[in-house]
């Protein structure tokens, strides 16, 4: 793409023209990526004062029927445990979703969370982790103690109840 022109440029104009040549067309092909923090208003701050606080919180404000699919969520908190945001990390099917790290801390990041609390739900009713959501929690665990984000709970809800990886002693 770039041969003809930079053959001309290197023969003519040396190394210097060449860099500002390759920065210009790079810009006019490089689509700009832009995130930002948009702060609402707070119809949706709570304070957290432990799991049921969480659990009551999320089933009103949950994407998708608890009963019917899979989703991954997440609180954002400030160092007050007030909750700054919440997203959804991704929707599933009947029996599981994804949750990507890079997008739970991308957001974590943009809305300067101190703490994130980690939320999906299990459509069939059964309330115990899956081996998988052990391992999903310990490796988002493990990311936000690199960035001094820690992970403060996972909490599995379903229509009925929850259950709290920090209050069973598993995070």
């Amino acid at each position: 793409m770039f041969v003809g022109p930079l053959l001309a440029i290197t023969s003519k104009g040396g190394p210097h023209t060449k860099k500002k040549y390759i920065m210009k067309e790079l810009k006019s092909f490089a689509k700009e990526v832009q995130a930002k923090y948009i702060k609402k208003d707070n119809l949706h701050n709570i304070k957290v004062t432990g799991s049921q606080s969480v659990a009551e919180f999320i089933k009103k404000v949950y994407p998708v029927e608890i009963d019917y699919r899979e989703a991954f969520m997440c609180l954002y908190l400030n160092r007050a445990n007030n909750t700054i945001g919440f997203t959804v990390v991704g929707l599933g099917g009947i029996s599981g979703t994804v949750a990507d790290p890079k997008v739970i801390f991308q957001h974590a990041l943009l809305c300067n969370a101190s703490s994130v609390i980690l939320i999906h739900n299990h459509p069939s009713g059964n309330l115990k982790p899956s081996q998988s959501d052990i391992t999903l929690t310990e490796k988002i665990k493990k990311a936000g103690s690199f960035l001094d984000i820690p992970i403060l709970d996972h909490v599995i809800i379903t229509e009925d109840s929850y259950f709290s990886f920090a209050d069973e002693g598993i995070l």
